[in-house]
């Protein structure tokens, strides 16, 4: 695990990975990367390292992210609703690679509340522990050999071919 400041500030809530484009794909049901957009992504946001969390809560009449670099404080640092998609996002300075997390969901319905892990998430703490992890996406592949040449039929003279070498 990696935390970078003792006691993070609070979340930032000005800052966001959802363009308005992002937005409208996402609430048409047709956004096929938001795994880009959503969950715990490692960033540098104007000079400061930490984390951005995205959650889609759309009940939610709050939403928080509490960790192991925050004492698992359930008040500390809230989420900022992304217009009416149901999103919550916000940036927590200090937050590094490998820092279990969880949101903490507060209900618009009889003040339910729950803890949960990221249904984005990365990676997952060992059960029977349930919490998400902080994780880069950094691993440099060596399959081209493997993946490569990649064969195809044409479908018209019913013959293979190399992938690189159709028109």
């Amino acid at each position: 695990m990696t935390v970078l400041m003792q006691t993070p500030p609070p979340a930032a809530q000005n800052t966001t990975m959802l363009t308005s484009h992002d937005l409208y794909l996402f609430n048409e049901g047709s956004h096929v990367r938001l795994y880009r957009k959503m969950g715990a992504h490692l960033q540098i946001r104007d000079g400061v390292t930490g984390t951005s969390f995205a959650v889609w809560a759309p009940s939610a009449e709050r939403v928080f992210v509490m960790g192991d670099f925050n004492g698992w404080n359930k008040d500390s640092h809230p989420l900022r609703a992304r217009d009416s998609s149901g999103i919550w996002e916000g940036f927590v300075p200090g937050v590094g690679n490998g820092c279990s997390y969880k949101y903490h969901v507060v209900s618009r319905h009889n003040g339910y509340q729950v803890d949960k892990a990221d249904p984005f998430g990365f990676h997952h703490e060992t059960p029977p522990h349930t919490a998400s992890k902080v994780w880069h996406l950094d691993y440099e592949w060596h399959d081209e050999e493997w993946i490569s040449p990649c064969w195809i039929v044409d479908a018209h003279s019913r013959r293979q071919q190399p992938f690189a070498e159709l028109p």
